[in-house]
């Protein structure tokens, strides 16, 4: 999915963009630590109403990074130096206890009281008094970020980089508490892209937020395969973080915004009970003129649990015409006026808040949404985020999905569908991992054939792509390799 992005009168000072690591879940339900923006510089906020609101109980420490204990009340920092410190009393000033020094990487919080583990490399089990070292057997390249399974004591995860290797990210994972790791997966990402990962609820579940990208990508299968599950408009002056909650599909991403002079300063906390497919917005810290940037998502109505069958894909909105979409509105900022097009094709369509919009005919839907106040003004666009489908005349009993042979498969690919699906469905559309129509093949037999290439005649590279039937439901996953 593409965006477009028009920002009026925002500036900030590179020092302040606010790094990684500044927003961790306490053990309770709602309850969240997170580093931002004060009136005079930054401070920690403690919220246990999910950011809607949030006290600053230490605006004068240096903090590096935070990261809570499954203990009531004890959250711990690591300074700019290396240095661990713990408060008994959630943070308040004058409660911190030093606990150990040489630390010289971020502080993670583990998974039953007093453990803590300084990235992968060490972990203590008795509040950061002492630490136990990790062999990290199978580890290669610098670090970016790590994070645990929330369930599993002995699964973990490293993203790390190679300087030499320009675009590819690796994301190990352990099963013995990193005494050894093996690469799970490799992002087509570049190495100096900012990454944070942050664990779920459930054991498997894993996030992925690449900040450059913008992107928030969701895992159940330890890390195996992974669905984006929603892209953002966060500019670029914002410090971003993430962390998982403690109910099902709960996750926080925190934003802050400082400009030169320090005259504006703003936290958002953006909340989510659906696995960041849509998401609440609080504004617990604000001061001055706030910015102003379009934010949005959306559900088919009635809205079902979100499921995650189809992997290494985007998400995208989709139904049997008509359908009926509930579109959410999470725009930061002060917007007084929104205008929406659900096709973008230059016309409003509507000039509600939060709207629900029927569309009436099938296909891929872009949509645009863009807010005004006085002074700014700002759109955002999701191609291809509404998709609407049609089915007729097909006993339901009949499975439609196409059968593909070889799979995976290099020059061609056979295409197999059933007799009766034939008589009155005669095409198949195939769409790439951005959910983009690559090709539409008119199937005259049983069997037909793709040669991987595009429409306009170009060879397809290697990657996931999905096979329909025109008018059905069901969709073939097949993957294209060299």
């Amino acid at each position: 999915m593409k965006k477009v992005i028009l920002l009026f009168g925002l500036s900030l000072m590179s020092s302040l963009c606010f790094s990684d690591f500044k927003i961790t879940r306490g053990p309770n339900f709602g309850e969240i630590y997170f580093i931002g923006p004060t009136f005079e510089g930054i401070g920690l906020y403690y919220s246990t109403d999910y950011g809607n609101t949030a006290v600053c109980i230490d605006s004068v420490t240096d903090f590096g990074n935070i990261c809570a204990d499954l203990k009531n009340g004890n959250v711990y920092y690591r300074d700019f130096v290396g240095n661990i410190y713990l408060s008994e009393n959630y943070g308040a000033y004058g409660s911190w206890q030093l606990r150990n020094s040489g630390i010289n990487q971020q502080v993670n919080s583990g998974r039953v009281e007093g453990e803590i583990f300084s990235s992968f490399s060490k972990h203590s089990d008795d509040f950061a008094q002492t630490f136990i070292n990790h062999s990290c057997s199978g580890y290669f390249g610098s670090r970016k970020d790590i994070d645990l399974d929330p369930i599993n004591e002995d699964i973990g995860y490293v993203i790390s980089y190679q300087s030499e290797v320009l675009d590819t990210l690796y994301l190990f994972i352990t099963t013995d508490k990193f005494e050894s790791l093996q690469v799970v997966k490799e992002f087509n990402y570049l190495w100096n892209e900012a990454i944070e990962l942050t664990r779920g609820t459930n054991q498997g579940e894993l996030y992925l937020f690449n900040h450059d990208r913008e992107i928030l990508l969701f895992s159940n299968n330890y890390a195996d395969s992974w669905i984006n599950i929603n892209d953002f408009n966060f500019g670029d002056f914002y410090g971003l973080g993430i962390v998982g909650g403690r109910a099902d599909g709960e996750v926080f991403i925190k934003c802050d915004y400082v400009n030169m002079m320090w005259e504006n300063a703003h936290t958002y906390i953006l909340y989510s009970s659906d696995y960041g497919v849509s998401f609440e917005i609080f504004n617990p810290f604000s001061k001055g003129q706030p910015p102003l940037l379009s934010n949005f998502s959306a559900k088919s109505l009635p809205n079902k649990d979100m499921t995650f069958s189809d992997y290494d894909s985007t998400y995208f909105v989709t139904g049997e015409i008509p359908l009926d979409v509930q579109f959410c509105n999470y725009t930061i900022g002060e917007a007084s006026n929104y205008e929406w097009d659900f096709n973008n094709d230059g016309l409003v369509d509507s000039y509600e808040q939060s709207p629900i919009y029927t569309y009436a005919d099938t296909g891929w839907y872009s949509v645009k949404l863009t807010v005004f106040n006085e002074t700014d003004t700002n759109i955002f666009i999701k191609d291809n985020y509404v998709y609407v489908d049609l089915v007729t005349n097909i006993n339901n009993n009949i499975d439609t999905t196409p059968n593909t042979y070889p799979n995976p498969f290099a020059d061609y690919i056979n295409i197999s569908i059933p007799t009766e699906i034939l008589k009155v469905n005669n095409l198949i559309t195939i769409y790439d991992n951005t959910g983009a129509i690559v090709r539409t093949i008119n199937i005259n037999s049983q069997v037909g054939k793709w040669d991987g290439k595009s429409s306009s005649g170009e060879n397809c590279p290697p990657g996931i792509y999905f096979l329909q039937i025109n008018n059905t439901k069901s969709v073939s996953k097949i993957l294209k390799t060299i």
